[in-house]
């Protein structure tokens, strides 16, 4: 399974009313780019430390592309390192590559205005995929997504199965797949409170700003 692309479709599946933070949604696509790449055995975690594998050859051009950006020497990247670099503007690259493959269009007519930027979702096995997963209540695409402000977050555990629902085994020198996964999901956790509490402090000061100006 791909959970950064099936997160990147659920993205696009959301109700116009319902706006998402590309920075949030960023950060949520580069840590499941991080289980994607365990999973494939192209990347192995070793506490907070991601070690790159060998083998980096994922078949997915953008996994492929964030699997050739790996630090591979030592002490190697942490996670939270990996999703701030990684993550700028990931939202917007998966964007691009979901319309370059024909997954998403821009809706054109009469009777539909064009809107700059929007782009709606084309039926497709990546799309039904996706919605399966989502309706399924996979935990892990579930957590991921919470984070992103698409769906509330999730109560119960992660799960017990690998990060993408795979029993890949994983070298006895690092963690297991579950310390895996919450290592990540924490770490993305951690990454969107930081982003969100930046938000903030900038509508107080661009406040205050504002407030001073008026005050002349």
């Amino acid at each position: 399974m791909n959970t950064a692309r099936d997160l990147a479709i659920l993205a696009l599946d959301v109700t116009p009313g319902h706006p998402v933070e590309q920075g949030d949604l960023s950060l949520a696509l580069a840590g499941a780019e991080v289980l994607d790449l365990v999973d494939a055995l192209a990347l192995f975690v070793d506490g907070d430390r991601l070690v790159p594998a060998a083998q980096s050859v994922t078949g997915d051009p953008l996994l492929d592309r964030a699997a050739s950006s790996l630090v591979r020497q030592e002490p190697y990247e942490s996670v939270e390192d990996w999703l701030w670099r990684r993550g700028r503007g990931l939202s917007a690259a998966y964007a691009d590559a979901m319309e370059r493959e024909g997954l998403t269009t821009r809706p054109r007519g009469r009777r539909i205005p064009l809107r700059t930027g929007r782009t709606v979702l084309v039926d497709s096995p990546a799309r039904s995929r996706a919605e399966a997963r989502r309706a399924a209540g996979e935990p892990v695409l579930a957590a991921l997504a919470a984070a992103a402000g698409l769906l509330d977050r999730p109560t119960g555990p992660t799960g017990s199965t690998g990060p993408t629902g795979s029993t890949a085994p994983l070298p006895d020198d690092v963690t297991d797949a579950d310390d895996v996964v919450t290592t990540v999901l924490a770490a993305v956790g951690d990454a969107v409170m930081e982003l969100e509490a930046v938000r903030q402090r900038r509508a107080v000061e661009e406040s205050a700003y504002a407030n001073l100006w008026r005050g002349q």
